[in-house]
């Protein structure tokens, strides 16, 4: 390794350390920023009598270029992926209504756990009835038998 390289990689070095720095001194300094300070600052540093190449200035630039591109596509990525979540949660709930609404007027079996004077649950009583009202609380649906409500979960089976 020659005396000008490890003079660059020193330059450099301090660059970096100055750099990072600046930027936990000042929270507004984007990353592009940072970049490009700390390559302002190992040009200003750099020896005269042997100044780095060009080829390595374009290669660190293309590096930069590719890794802002991807930082780019994480986001873009981490934005489709949001409303993908949020467009399956619509279809979910519309999925929720359609069923439930299509209960109404339909004669139904529920089936209703039984609790113990413990609070546990220890069988199953099954209610049959028509479905008379359907409603909505947190997302669920729920129907209505002879004035009693159930989750649709409950249900056990359905009969036209």
């Amino acid at each position: 390794m020659s005396v000008s390289s490890v003079i660059t990689q020193l330059q450099t070095n301090t660059a970096i350390v100055e750099g990072k720095q600046e930027k936990s001194s000042s929270n507004d300094i984007t990353d592009s920023n940072m970049f490009l300070k700390l390559m302002l600052k190992q040009m200003e540093q750099q020896d005269p009598t042997e100044p780095t190449d060009n080829s390595q200035w374009l290669a660190q630039m293309a590096q930069y270029s590719s890794l802002e591109a991807m930082n780019n596509l994480n986001t873009a990525f981490a934005d489709v992926s949001n409303k993908i979540t949020e467009l399956s949660e619509t279809v979910n709930s519309s999925n929720i209504i359609s069923q439930t609404l299509s209960l109404v007027g339909k004669d139904v079996t529920v089936s209703i756990p039984v609790i113990d004077e413990n609070g546990q649950p220890t069988s199953t009583q099954d209610i049959s009835g028509k479905v008379d009202e359907v409603s909505f609380e947190n997302g669920e649906g729920l129907i209505s038998i002879n004035g009693m409500t159930y989750p649709i979960s409950n249900i056990k089976s359905i009969r036209p």
